[in-house]
């Protein structure tokens, strides 16, 4: 593994997402990202991995695409597979699992080329195959072509090691980034989620702000990679520069349970200092002092928490306090049943791709500045 080595750099996240994604790591000065279903494809060497994996806050994995090679059937697949540098790039000896997919070429099955490959790899580093393994070879293959990934991320980039307390339904971290970011979110403004749950929201926005790391507390595959510099690494999150604000990001629930989550969950994080957190019903939602900012609520759907009939009042009675009392704020709803989204009365802006979301498709109803 070297530093000057180029390749492609594929950023997962959820589809629906791509195009938030695709902001956020322009933003970031990567080059030229570009979305595809399900990602966004960027270039760069292994230090762009690394800060890919430790920087930007919508990526779900990011996987380094290493190599590629024809394979018209599984034989030319084995013998190509077992000439690949696998010891360049993965540790010897440490256990290694391999997934394939296969669409529109002559080798048409999936497990068949995650075998062949498997195969190649254990005998080069003397590795274990399991499916449980912690380092992950991805495996495309389309319109004949094979393209070798590795997932760099290790688990998922959602799990950034701070919130281990979650409601029933919880919102990903990577995904409240992602529809902040829709919101028009930047650090500079308020947030408030009235039905908060665990404090997702709430957090995201606060270590925003204060330019925090989402990866700053977490491990990556890529660290048991051969060749991988600990010190650049270091320096690489020491050049966080953080800074202060001085905004209050609140968030309220009618559940005692989640409001205590949501405080620990906040101090995990260590941005107890411009949270809050309090048990309050919906109704009694005020507009504090300051300036206008968001309210961004993940509410229930009925599909999953609820029954759908009796969230009608929900939605109704959460449309009417933020109407009445959030002049100048925008909102935001995420919820899979656009009727209830509508039930809000709210005046919503045009409808934003659905996001898969725990085996249903979302979307965020958003309004601009409330009259």
């Amino acid at each position: 593994m070297t530093e000057t080595s180029d390749f492609e750099i594929l950023l997962i996240t959820p589809p629906g997402l791509e195009t938030a994604l695709a902001e956020e790591a322009a933003a970031a000065g990567f080059p030229a990202p570009t979305t595809i279903e399900g990602g966004v494809l960027t270039r760069g060497g292994w230090p762009e991995v690394w800060r890919a994996n430790l920087t930007l806050r919508g990526a779900t994995r990011v996987l380094a695409r290493i190599g590629s090679f024809r394979a018209l059937h599984l034989a030319q697949l084995d013998k190509r597979a077992s000439k690949f540098p696998w010891a360049d790039f993965l540790p010897k000896g440490q256990p290694v699992k391999v997934e394939a997919s296969c669409r529109a070429s002559k080798i048409y099955h999936d497990k068949a080329a995650a075998q062949r490959v498997a195969k190649a790899v254990s005998e080069a580093l003397g590795a274990p195959v399991s499916a449980e393994a912690a380092l992950s070879v991805r495996v495309r293959i389309e319109d004949d072509l094979c393209t070798i990934s590795l997932d760099t991320s290790g688990e998922p980039l959602h799990k950034r090691g701070m919130k281990p307390e979650v409601g029933r339904a919880p919102m990903r971290e990577t995904m409240a980034a992602m529809f902040l970011r829709q919101m028009g979110f930047d650090g500079t403004e308020p947030v408030i989620d009235p039905m908060c749950g665990s404090g997702t929201f709430a957090i995201e926005a606060a270590e925003i702000a204060l330019g925090l790391l989402p990866g700053r507390d977490r491990g990556f595959a890529f660290e048991s990679f051969p060749g991988f510099d600990a010190a650049a690494f270091a320096a690489l999150k020491a050049q966080a520069p953080g800074r202060a604000t001085d905004l209050l990001f609140r968030g309220s629930d009618r559940d005692a349970g989640a409001i205590r989550a949501a405080s620990a969950n906040a101090a995990r994080a260590c941005v107890e200092g411009c949270t809050r957190f309090v048990q309050a019903p919906v109704s009694a939602l005020e507009r504090p002092e300051g300036p206008p900012g968001i309210v961004i609520v993940n509410p229930p759907y009925g599909a999953r928490i609820g029954n759908r009939k009796l969230l009608f009042g929900l939605y109704g009675a959460m449309g009417q306090v933020l109407a009445e009392r959030f002049s100048g704020w925008r909102v935001g709803i995420i919820t899979s049943d656009a009727g209830l989204a509508k039930a809000s009365g709210l005046p919503f802006l045009p409808a934003l791709p659905p996001v898969a979301h725990g085996g249903l498709k979302v979307v965020m109803h958003r309004t601009a500045p409330l009259p």
